[in-house]
């Protein structure tokens, strides 16, 4: 018997879907800009980078506070990643450079944002490909060394984003603040998964536990303590008085 699908579930999958119903109701609504195809290549790029950046977010979340259903949630949030890496790269071969494959692979050579985006989904698909539990099982141990390469992925996608703007990161020049913003996100996220981090965490995670059952303890008892009971002039508790 299947279990109902949780609110973190629906939420996950309803927004998955709503960049790409958004960009489907403003296209036909005519409300994009005067370049549509340009807009949503960097609509489709960004929100590929959010899902990535959301997918890291939940093994810091389970270390952290002890949530394991953000763990059950990763693997939609990197496929949702996956997914919307696909449509930015579709619209670039596709509407943007009219599957002119000879003129991609020059342009490719030629730009190193495009040499690093390029890099990135290649390491990207055979993540999306072994993200299912059929994988994990038949691979073991080496199912963890490949997704390992997200240690790169992310770095890479956020060095893609970076140079693609119009704008010098390393000079802090141009438009740089929302790569600055999620190359900083991601050195974080990246930070909280190596081991040492972890194991850091769940052990301040679990004095945090103990600390919290004992003051809990303590306000329980005091509660049971509270009002004090009268005393006599000898300092002995009063018996209560009879009814009746």
């Amino acid at each position: 018997m299947k279990s109902r699908p949780t609110f973190l579930q629906v939420l996950v999958h309803l927004g998955g879907w709503f960049p790409l119903a958004q960009l489907v109701v403003e296209y036909f609504a005519r409300r994009m800009s005067i370049n549509p195809i340009q807009e949503i290549e960097q609509r489709t790029g960004l929100a590929a980078i959010l899902f990535l950046v959301l997918s890291l977010v939940c093994t810091p979340l389970n270390t952290l506070f002890g949530w394991r259903e953000a763990i059950k949630r990763r693997r939609a949030l990197g496929l949702y990643a996956f997914l919307y890496t696909c449509l930015h790269i579709l619209v670039f071969v596709g509407p943007d450079y009219g599957f002119g494959w000879s003129l991609i692979a020059d342009l490719i050579l030629n730009k190193l944002y495009l040499i690093v985006g390029t890099l990135a989904f290649l390491l990207l698909i055979p993540l999306a490909v072994t993200s299912f539990k059929s994988s994990m099982k038949k691979l073991g141990m080496n199912w963890i060394r490949l997704h390992r390469l997200i240690y790169l992925i992310a770095p890479l996608v956020v060095l893609h984003y970076a140079w693609s703007k119009k704008g010098d990161l390393f000079h802090l020049r141009g438009d740089i603040l929302k790569p600055f913003y999620y190359g900083l996100i991601v050195i974080v996220l990246l930070s909280l998964r190596l081991p040492f981090v972890r194991r850091g965490a769940s052990l301040l995670r679990s004095h945090l536990q103990i600390l919290a059952r004992k003051a809990a303890a303590w306000f329980s008892k005091a509660g049971d303590r509270w009002p004090p009971a009268s005393k006599d002039k000898h300092g002995r508790p009063k018996e209560k008085e009879l009814l009746g």
